[in-house]
């Protein structure tokens, strides 16, 4: 079995290193074990009711990444990156809360009927909100995934970049993905093999406003 082993690293070493990466080493490739581990690890974002409405495909199969590099605008991290992850949300995501629930009574985090009267309050609101109501809420859901995903990534020592840029109907196509799912974003990962362009942050004054919003 594949196994992982890597260096716990310093939070604020993985917030200040952590840079889009363009350009990745083609030999790298990241063991199947430690790749669900950094998923996981993921999946401990938080998320609306803990619904968990994030999906993962990966996609580490050369020859499907050279027929998603057109998809992607012929971005060369498509390829050259040791994995691709199309992040989805699942629209129909509710469906399985009574299984997230139950898993929860079995760990003792709460009551059985705690769990019913949530279940039937959660299935009630979902059925009756809009779907752009549910989708923008899962796809908020989505991006913290995301985004703790990139940061796990980090501390585990690979480098990462979000991509926006794709078409989106040719990906659900490409992948049969059914309409339950809405694509969010693709994120490539990898080693960098060379490192990426530096950045700046507007200081926080300009981005910063106390106790209500100045004219």
């Amino acid at each position: 079995m594949e196994t992982s082993i890597f260096k716990e690293t310093d939070f604020f070493t993985v917030i200040r290193d952590r840079h889009a990466v363009r350009k990745y080493d083609p030999n790298v490739k990241i063991p199947v074990q430690e790749l669900k581990e950094m998923l996981s690890q993921a999946t401990l974002a938080p998320s609306g009711a803990n619904v968990q409405p994030w999906r993962f495909l990966v996609i580490d199969d050369p020859a499907l990444k050279e027929k998603l590099l057109p998809v992607a605008f012929n971005q060369e991290q498509t390829v050259t990156s040791a994995a691709m992850v199309v992040v989805l949300a699942d629209l129909e995501a509710y469906k399985e809360v009574d299984k997230i629930y139950s898993q929860a009574v079995e760990a003792g985090y709460m009551t059985g009927e705690t769990k019913d009267q949530l279940v039937t309050n959660l299935t009630n609101h979902y059925t009756k909100s809009s779907p752009d109501k549910t989708k923008s809420a899962f796809l908020i859901d989505a991006g913290l995934v995301s985004m703790q995903l990139m940061l796990v990534a980090k501390a585990h020592g690979y480098d990462t970049v979000p991509m926006a840029g794709y078409n989106a109907q040719q990906l659900k196509e490409l992948f049969d993905i059914p309409d339950r799912y809405t694509d969010v974003m693709l994120i490539a990962v990898g080693k960098a093999l060379e490192p990426a362009h530096p950045t700046v942050r507007l200081p926080v004054e300009d981005v910063t406003f106390w106790n209500g919003i100045s004219k």
